[in-house]
């Protein structure tokens, strides 16, 4: 499921930088974006991913990948692996503080298709879990680097409300953006995952049955707790000569720590691995 997440960043740091964010460098800047209704900007990405063959996998293999970002009259949406969120305060691209409070649905996927570890494999497929929720955040231009670099932190809450594991994740996100110019812009994030334990008993558990199934020593899952931290970098390079409009090139990577019992696992610890290693390379396209 976290084949769209870093051409979602890659795309989501880009539509970050409002017009104002060029103004030292554009050599035509545009007016300052008060109005919502006038604050519109999509951005496509298509590419090829690496990426574990489930959630705790040893290996990695190539998959076809894409994101959709965008803001629409100042509303800002974004894919986060395969969760949708969307904004409910209109953004009017100012340089200052910016307040998120939004909703998000999305699907699960992991385990859902063909697993190449026989072990794992014979656990048997999970369901697709769908998912909804909200998120709050708060965002600060000029930072660091200059008066246009961003920083935006937010927490995330999604629940099950397909059955499948009947519990809540919620991530807490640090990302900073920084454009280098008109051009190339330079993205870092940091995430966390906490679990109920329902997830845990459908995502990290084996089953006595699954474990005469399988071969794995049997594990159980029975409280809440941290999953997974991750921590990424992202460049997007303007092929156009301008990030706010046509054809870019995207390049990023994505390191995943497992966590807790979830490391423990033997889905992880006797099979797989507790470090998760995600790549990936592909065109944007903003209009």
């Amino acid at each position: 499921m976290r084949a769209f997440t870093l051409f979602t960043s890659a795309a989501t740091a880009a539509l970050a930088i409002a017009t104002p964010a060029f103004a030292q460098t554009d050599p035509n800047p545009s007016p300052t974006i008060t109005d919502p209704r006038d604050n519109n900007r999509i951005t496509i990405a298509l590419g090829a991913v690496s990426m574990p063959d489930y959630e705790g996998a040893d290996s990695n293999s190539f998959t076809p990948a894409g994101a959709i970002v965008g803001s629409v009259r100042g509303h800002d949406f974004f894919l986060r692996g395969t969760q949708l969120y969307f904004n409910l305060i209109p953004n009017t691209g100012e340089v200052g503080i910016n307040y998120e409070i939004g909703v998000i649905g999305g699907v699960r996927r992991d385990r859902t298709g063909d697993i190449d570890n026989r072990q794992v494999r014979a656990l048997g497929k999970i369901d697709t879990a769908y998912e909804l929720g909200g998120y709050v955040g708060i965002g600060k231009t000029g930072v660091i680097t200059s008066d246009y670099d961003t920083i935006t932190a937010r927490v995330a809450y999604v629940h099950d409300v397909s059955g499948t594991y009947d519990s809540y994740v919620i991530t807490p996100q640090v990302n900073y953006t920084t454009p280098l110019s008109v051009r190339t812009l330079v993205s870092l994030g940091v995430s966390a995952d906490y679990a109920g334990k329902g997830f845990g008993r459908t995502y990290a558990a084996v089953t006595p049955i699954g474990s005469l199934n399988s071969g794995l020593r049997t594990y159980d899952v029975n409280d809440s707790g941290f999953r997974r931290a991750n921590a990424s970098l992202f460049v997007v390079q303007s092929l156009s000569g301008d990030l706010r409009h046509g054809f870019g090139v995207g390049a990023g990577v994505l390191y995943g720590r497992m966590l807790g019992k979830y490391k423990n696992t033997p889905i992880v610890a006797d099979v797989g691995d507790a470090d998760q290693w995600l790549y990936a390379l592909g065109l944007t396209y903003t209009f």
